[in-house]
C-alpha cells in the first residue's frame, strides 16, 4: 500500500511540474490563455497584486496572500496531524500484525492486509489523509514560482524588495532562514515519532535550502511565512512539549 501511494504521489508530482514548467518567464496577464494561466497564475497574481495595492508593496501582498492560502488549507493540516498521531498510536499494534503474518507467501499477506486495513477502519486511521496537504501545496507552490517569475518578466510588475532581500533574485540567507524553520517544524510535529517520517527532518530542510538558492527570494519568503503558521499549528495541536514530559514517565513504567 506505501508503494501504491508513492507511485500515485510520484506520479500527480511529475504531472504538476510538467504543467508549471513552460512559459515561466513569459509575461503574464489576464488574457493568458490555459488552465494553468487562467485558474492557478493569473489568480495568484492578481491576489498578490490586489493585497500589494492594499499593503503597500508586494513582499506584503505576498505575505497576506501566503496567510490566506494557509489558514484555507489549515482543516487538511490538522487532519494530517491527527491522522499521524493515529498511524504513530497504531504502531504496537501494526508490529504485532507483522509477527503474527511474518510469513511471506500469498495467502498469509492476504491475511495481513486485510487486518491491517480492519484495524485502521477501526481506529479512524487514514494513512492517505496525511498526502493531502502535499497534493494540495504542491500546484500552489509551483503557481507561486510560476506568478512570481513571470510578474518579473512582466513591466506592469515590480516586485521590489523585502527588508534587503530582493523579490525577484535568488536570497541565500532568507532560504537559509526557511530551510531552519522547517527544521523546526519537522522537530515540533509527529515526524519526530516515526523512524520513517524522521529522515523527513534532515532532508526537507536542505532541500528548500537549495531550491531557496537558486529561486527568486519571493518563494522563500512564502517558505518561511507557511512554516511560521506551521510551527504555530504544531505547538498548539501536536503540543511536542507535553510530549518530552511524559515520555521518561512512560520509558520508565515500561522497564517496570
Amino acid at each position: 500500500m506505501k508503494k501504491q501511494l508513492w507511485v500515485i504521489l510520484s506520479l500527480v508530482s511529475v504531472a504538476l511540474l510538467l504543467s508549471g514548467c513552460t512559459e515561466f518567464n513569459e509575461p503574464i496577464s489576464k488574457d493568458s490563455e490555459g488552465f494553468w494561466n487562467e485558474f492557478i497564475v493569473w489568480p495568484l497574481v492578481s491576489a498578490i497584486k490586489y493585497f500589494a495595492d492594499l499593503l503597500g508593496t508586494y513582499a506584503w501582498g505576498i505575505i497576506a496572500v501566503t496567510i490566506i492560502i494557509r489558514l484555507a488549507i489549515l482543516p487538511l493540516m490538522i487532519k494530517q496531524t491527527k491522522s499521524s498521531k493515529k498511524m504513530q498510536e497504531l504502531q504496537p499494534k501494526m508490529k504485532e500484525l507483522q509477527k503474527k503474518y511474518a510469513s511471506k507467501d500469498a495467502q498469509t499477506q492476504k491475511q495481513y492486509q486485510q487486518e491491517m486495513m480492519k484495524l485502521m477502519s477501526e481506529s479512524g486511521a487514514n494513512p492517505i489523509a496525511g498526502c493531502l496537504p502535499a497534493f494540495i501545496q504542491m500546484p500552489i507552490l509551483i503557481g507561486f514560482y510560476h506568478a512570481i517569475s513571470r510578474m518579473n518578466a512582466t513591466s506592469a510588475f515590480d516586485l521590489g524588495n523585502f527588508f534587503m532581500f530582493p523579490l525577484a533574485d535568488p536570497a541565500p540567507i532568507l532560504a537559509i532562514i526557511a530551510g531552519l524553520m522547517q527544521f523546526i517544524v519537522l522537530r515540533t510535529g509527529p515526524a519526530m515519532d516515526n523512524p520513517q517520517m524522521k529522515m523527513m527532518m534532515y532532508i526537507m530542510p536542505f532541500m528548500i535550502i537549495g531550491f531557496g538558492m537558486a529561486l527568486p527570494a519571493a518563494l522563500s519568503l512564502y517558505w518561511v511565512i507557511g512554516n511560521i503558521i506551521s510551527i504555530l499549528q504544531n505547538l498548539f495541536i501536536y503540543k511536542p512539549w507535553q510530549k518530552d514530559k511524559t515520555q521518561p514517565a512512560q520509558n520508565g513504567g515500561a522497564k517496570k
